[in-house]
């Protein structure tokens, strides 16, 4: 080969070595599933690499502040990636909601939660599962059913608090709480809750559970994070989000 044609060759590849980019992504533990899937695609079509890390978006809050080096954010609301941005945290301009959550009151045993949730009023178990309503989102609109039901006080003493929604989910799976308030992406697929009784819980009992991603100050320079972000707009993204029971 001429020395010209191997310098072309040489510069396409160093060039396709440049543009290929490892991203750090911190991910609410709701949508792990659908992440891991959206990832799974996302880097066979771009050859950029994801590193995904799931857990409270309170904790990644925190983390964040102090320095960690995530370079984009998927929240499990709005409200934080907000905070982060005026905080000078995320790059003004790349916020927006990603999906809709739905919050369903769920136990992995067949008939033990109705289709209306009286089972919350009649209290015949032993333990309820929700996520702490301090760092997590599914938390704090569990706690707002509760209190719109009237049953925060008469049910207190059962709650068992999971760190996020994706330990509140094991509590319940793992059937250490019988019933459990957990995300509907947890035990949804293929347009029916795969396992067990689910009462699915009313919007009107809670805030909407907007769910927004955001870049953050680490990842302002990375071109896989606007690529990523171009992404999960796309029709490929979505269809995922949606097969999980999200809204859009």
């Amino acid at each position: 080969m001429k020395p010209v044609a191997l310098l072309m060759c040489a510069g396409l590849f160093l060039s396709g070595s440049l543009q290929a980019a490892e991203l750090s992504v911190a991910v609410a533990a709701n949508f792990t599933a659908p992440m891991q899937k959206i990832a799974k695609a996302f880097e066979k079509e771009t050859g950029h690499t994801l590193a995904l890390s799931f857990g409270s978006t309170g904790k990644f809050y925190a983390q964040i502040k102090n320095g960690a080096p995530f370079e984009v954010l998927f929240a499990a609301d709005d409200e934080t990636p907000a905070r982060l941005e005026r905080e000078g945290h995320g790059v003004g301009g790349t916020r927006f909601t990603y999906a809709v959550g739905k919050l369903v009151l769920w136990s992995k045993q067949p008939g033990l939660v109705d289709d209306k949730g009286d089972v919350l009023r009649r209290g015949s178990f032993e333990r309820i599962a929700l996520a702490d309503p301090k760092l997590a989102p599914y938390g704090a609109a569990a706690m707002d059913t509760l209190n719109k039901l009237g049953l925060t006080e008469t049910l207190r003493s059962k709650f068992v608090q999971g760190e996020n929604i994706g330990q509140t989910y094991q509590f319940v799976a793992t059937q250490n709480a019988p019933l459990g308030f957990v995300a509907l992406s947890q035990v949804f697929a293929d347009g029916r809750v795969t396992e067990g009784s689910a009462w699915m819980v009313p919007e009107t009992l809670h805030d909407p559970i907007r769910q927004d991603a955001l870049i953050l100050a680490k990842g302002k320079d990375n071109p896989a994070a606007l690529e990523l972000m171009r992404y999960l707009k796309g029709e490929s993204a979505k269809s995922i989000i949606r097969s999980y029971g999200y809204g859009l």
